[in-house]
């Protein structure tokens, strides 16, 4: 979905699934209550198009079949939930600026966004109109301390850094790694931080730091560094568009060490970029999408008739961020945003598909991580890590 000069051209589901709309602009003074007469309106932003699109479209899909759900069974305090959706394209700045449509168009709460760079953006944006948002995946530690009213169901980068680098250090049994950041990025500039920090106290070396730019489509100078470092494995913690590119240039190289990433690796497009480069590499997540979990298939089954493809775990967090807010919506005392925001605060132990969701004192979600190893066009679960601050069972890890 791309933008237009004139109005905007938002996705709304829920009273009629998949429908374009234009919407028009409107200020503060003449916002709407989104929870007055038949409806409920929630806001959602993403990346629908643009380099990060698989994430978006991946995220919007899961909370519209959400959003069917709760409406089958008659909606949310007797009224339907309407989803509105606005394509921030991956851009910060657009997604400030979508943040503050939906709320003028009379948004009582926000789903969004995937990554931390726009989620940072959009939700300065609620937290200063006092709207709750919750992110499905953005890690970022930043996110959440925006505010009071800004809120995850994903782990962070700490215990996502961590968790991949007692996974190198025991389970690859690396000593010496390299990081390669995107310096454009909250999240992977952020990652790299936390992973240097885990894996040195470890006793783990990094043997050399390197970074690029978003812009940047040719590695091989920074790759010949990091080959030169003689390093047992490479950090690579950017998004999946990155990461596929920069193993097609390594491998090139002579470079056979595993690559290791963040969840931002969990997209199918990884093959499309990474192609067999990608093989033999690692990279943390939420969950493993073929968890034989009742309450992982039943998601599973849903998604795959409505889309007719398997989901990925960001698909499963959208779905879980949904489902929690709505969750969240039924349990408040009325639907002002703030008592909203009161519930969402005050979850425990909520049966998302990626695990029972406790929202602690910091706005956060604590639960454990899996390593995925690539294989073959396939992703394989390769060890679930709860605790990253001790050294992993003997057994736990399958390479």
């Amino acid at each position: 979905m791309s933008k237009v000069k004139l109005g905007r051209l938002v996705l709304a589901f829920g009273l009629t699934a998949a429908t374009l709309i234009p919407i028009g602009c409107k200020n503060n003074s003449t916002a709407t209550n989104g929870a007055t007469g038949s409806t409920i309106l929630v806001g959602e932003y993403g990346s629908l198009t643009g380099p990060q699109a698989s994430f978006g479209i991946s995220t919007n899909d899961a909370i519209q079949l959400a959003t069917d759900q709760i409406n089958a069974k008659g909606g949310i305090k007797g009224k339907k939930v309407v989803v509105k959706v606005e394509d921030d394209m991956g851009q910060p700045a657009q997604a400030a600026t979508d943040v503050n449509h939906l709320i003028d168009d009379g948004a009582i709460a926000i789903l969004g966004e995937v990554a931390s760079s726009c989620s940072l953006a959009g939700g300065r944006v609620c937290q200063q109109r006092h709207i709750p948002m919750i992110s499905p995946s953005s890690t970022n530690t930043a996110v959440t301390e925006l505010g009071d009213y800004i809120f995850r169901v994903c782990f962070i980068d700490p215990f996502q850094a961590a968790v991949v680098a007692r996974f190198a250090h025991d389970g690859l049994h690396a000593t010496r790694v390299a990081i390669f950041t995107n310096k454009d990025q909250a999240y992977s500039t952020g990652f790299s931080e936390n992973f240097k920090k885990a894996f040195t106290a470890m006793g783990g070396q990094i043997v050399i730091e390197k970074s690029y730019s978003s812009t940047d489509t040719d590695f091989r100078g920074a790759l010949t560094a990091i080959k030169q470092a003689n390093p047992q494995a490479i950090l690579i913690p950017g998004y999946y568009n990155d990461a596929g590119s920069i193993a097609r240039q390594a491998r090139a190289l002579g470079i056979t060490c595993p690559l290791l990433g963040g969840d931002g690796w969990d997209s199918q497009d990884l093959f499309k970029t990474g192609g067999s480069a990608v093989n033999g590499c690692y990279f943390s997540d939420h969950l493993s999408i073929d968890d034989p979990s009742p309450r992982v298939r039943a998601f599973v089954t849903a998604f795959k008739a409505k889309y007719h493809h398997k989901p990925d775990a960001l698909a499963a967090l959208g779905y879980d961020a949904a489902n929690l807010l709505f969750n969240a919506m039924e349990r408040a005392p009325s639907l002002k945003p703030e008592d909203i925001r009161n519930a969402i605060a005050a979850t425990k132990n909520f049966p998302g598909v990626t695990g029972n969701i406790t929202i602690n004192a910091q706005r956060n979600a604590d639960k454990p991580a899996v390593i995925i190893k690539v294989e073959n066009g396939k992703f394989r679960l390769a060890a679930t890590i709860t605790n990253p601050y001790a050294p992993l069972p003997p057994g736990s890890v399958k390479l």
